[in-house]
């Protein structure tokens, strides 16, 4: 049995990879979904990382697809005790921002989408500046003393907001960020390493980095003059053209040959090692996906390993 991680300050205990549900309702159908989401649980995984604006960017969608997915899974397996859900609020078309009273109303619509009562780790998805933090933080502070939120966190937020919540926070006794979603991987590690990844630091928080594959660029499948059908194929080949890119995929096939373990698995091992990172999130479409990325809970890189990553990626 993988051991599982401690969400920063908090009491949650998680695997070390979270799944990624952006793809539930978008481009995985619901048996898809299911099928990916019970390989996760016999695997051990207990963390499912979604938001109330998935998929809203495809036509014909409205957000919550995502959530409804996981909500009828969660009824359908009676395993929601065991699973740690984290769900975001603030990008949902009809729920954008951060007011209090957009928080707590898109709140009561993902309860009622997930099927819960409760919601483990719920998520600023993106800060709202025009919002000052006292009244971020008092209206998510209000959810948990209703019981409705476990634990809050925040995801695309400058280190002086974030540092502001935390002071907030302590002065009054409320409710305090305990995890931080940031955009982070091997190719982009100014998204995250400096004032965010140090304030993340100093205050104990657990990261749980997005874009923990670079689109799927780190699985290795985009290689010169390959084509590769996927939804974010034109991003992923972004990376490919620089010589970071060409630097961090050359390091993982030599790390990953010594390990005869997955591109993808490396990366999301580099990335777990990293200081505050607790469990990268990355999705899987299909079940054939699923076990490259949970055998991050069993790799070991060698100290050498992660200097000859970290050094290819600078």
């Amino acid at each position: 049995m993988t051991s599982l991680r401690k969400l920063g300050l908090s009491d949650l205990q998680v695997f070390p990879l979270a799944l990624g549900g952006n793809v539930f309702g978008w481009t995985a159908d619901e048996a898809q979904s299911f099928a990916v989401l019970d390989a996760y649980a016999a695997a051990g995984g207990n963390f499912i990382d979604t938001a109330d604006a998935y998929s809203a960017w495809i036509p014909g969608n409205e957000g919550g697809e995502s959530e409804t997915v996981i909500g009828k899974w969660l009824a359908a397996r009676a395993n929601r005790s065991e699973i740690v859900v984290a769900t975001k609020v603030g990008a949902h078309p009809s729920y954008k921002g951060l007011a209090a009273a957009n928080i707590k109303a898109a709140a009561e619509e993902s309860l009622r989408r997930l099927g819960t009562d409760h919601i483990d780790l719920y998520y600023t998805h993106f800060d709202d500046e025009t919002v000052p933090v006292e009244e971020i933080i008092t209206a998510l502070d209000q959810l948990v003393k209703e019981g409705k939120v476990r634990e809050i966190a925040a995801s695309n937020i400058s280190p002086e907001r974030l540092q502001a919540s935390l002071d907030f926070s302590e002065r009054e006794g409320l409710a305090r960020y305990v995890a931080l979603q940031p955009h982070y991987n091997l190719v982009s590690r100014d998204t995250y390493e400096g004032e965010l990844q140090e304030t993340a630091a100093r205050a104990g928080l657990a990261a749980v980095p997005y874009f923990a594959l670079a689109s799927g660029f780190l699985t290795g499948k985009y290689r010169p003059g390959a084509s590769v059908e996927s939804a974010r194929a034109e991003k992923a080949g972004q990376y490919l053209e620089s010589e970071r890119g060409q630097k961090v995929l050359a390091a993982l096939d030599k790390v990953a040959q010594e390990h005869d373990a997955e591109i993808a698995t490396v990366a999301l091992a580099w990335l777990a090692s990293r200081p505050t990172v607790v469990a990268p999130i990355a999705s899987a479409r299909t079940v054939e996906q699923l076990p490259a990325l949970v055998a991050v809970a069993d790799l070991r890189l060698t100290e050498q390993d992660l200097a000859e990553l970290t050094e290819a990626s600078a």
